[in-house]
């Protein structure tokens, strides 16, 4: 759908009327657009022309003040067996999660999720929304048999979406390319999830709003931050930072991030990494597929 959309909106009038400045992601902003209106019931897809003249405004408005904010609910299964790693290694039960750039923090609710891999399942007897994928190579059953106990979660993001009400959740869903059935499934069970106990969300700099959140840890959890992709977003300066703040906050007490991000020797994949503290001492669990599609755990 959105390939044959882009072909013939590329030279389109109409479209140059809506955009005020050309950027890389301006394509997702305005396809998100359209989705909303569709999403909405003010525009179908049966007639993109329409709403483009009808709806002229509102796209505007959007394409222009709209950041593309996606939440891949399909990455918790990479990012399970990491966390069980953790447990596994520090003999943790109890655990303070903080996600950086959470978006409506799905990623944060992982343990009310189900998960399918080929040593065994894990998560809750009926959760409605089970994740699975390629292993390429096999999760350790030994891990499938840690269950921590998940008792804060915070998420800092410069625009969070709260996906409890309607138009919340119908924001987050425009940004899922409209004819990926199966990802708009997965992506509703798991705001349904959400929904019932959602994670705390802070709106602002994931660098500047990390030490006050970290000064406030839980006193009987292993705090765990990690990220997924944001770090891709982010320059060389603030990565320093955020390490810096990372090992300070490590220091006096443990602290472990996960990361997952491209390795130096392989840009087609993730890489898993998993870094303690005090010490500093890392971790390299495996590869994975950007959206979690597919794994090779090597731990």
């Amino acid at each position: 759908l959105y390939a044959d959309l882009c072909r013939r909106l590329a030279g389109d009038p109409l479209v140059a009327e809506l955009v005020e400045a050309w950027a890389w992601d301006v394509p997702l902003r305005l396809l998100a657009g359209l989705h909303f209106l569709v999403l909405a019931g003010r525009a179908s897809w049966d007639d993109v022309p329409g709403a483009l003249r009808s709806e002229a405004d509102f796209l505007r408005t959007f394409v222009a003040e709209q950041g593309v904010q996606t939440n891949e609910v399909q990455r918790s299964w990479v990012l399970l067996p990491l966390f069980l790693r953790v447990v596994e290694r520090t003999g943790a039960r109890s655990l303070e999660l903080v996600e950086l750039g959470p978006s409506a923090g799905l990623n944060l609710v992982w343990d009310r999720y189900g998960y399918r891999y080929a040593a065994g399942s894990w998560g809750p007897t009926g959760a409605e929304l089970v994740l699975e994928g390629e292993e390429r190579s096999p999760v350790p059953a030994r891990l499938l048999a840690v269950r921590p106990e998940v008792v804060r979660r915070v998420g800092i993001d410069r625009a969070p979406i709260d996906v409890t009400p309607d138009e919340g959740a119908r924001l987050l869903t425009s940004f899922v390319w409209a004819d990926q059935r199966t990802r708009i499934a997965r992506l509703h069970a798991a705001i349904e999830a959400l929904r019932g106990d959602p994670p705390e969300l802070i709106r602002g700099d994931l660098v500047d709003s990390l030490p006050d959140v970290l000064d406030a840890r839980h006193p009987e959890a292993l705090t765990i931050v990690f990220q997924t992709a944001v770090l891709g977003y982010v320059g060389d300066d603030e990565r320093a930072r955020l390490r810096q703040t990372l090992a300070l906050a490590g220091a006096s007490e443990p602290l472990v991030f996960v990361s997952t991000g491209r390795p130096r020797s392989d840009g087609v994949a993730w890489g898993l990494r998993i870094t303690y503290w005090p010490g500093g001492d890392r971790e390299f669990a495996g590869h994975a597929d950007y959206h979690g599609s597919w794994l090779e755990w090597k731990l």
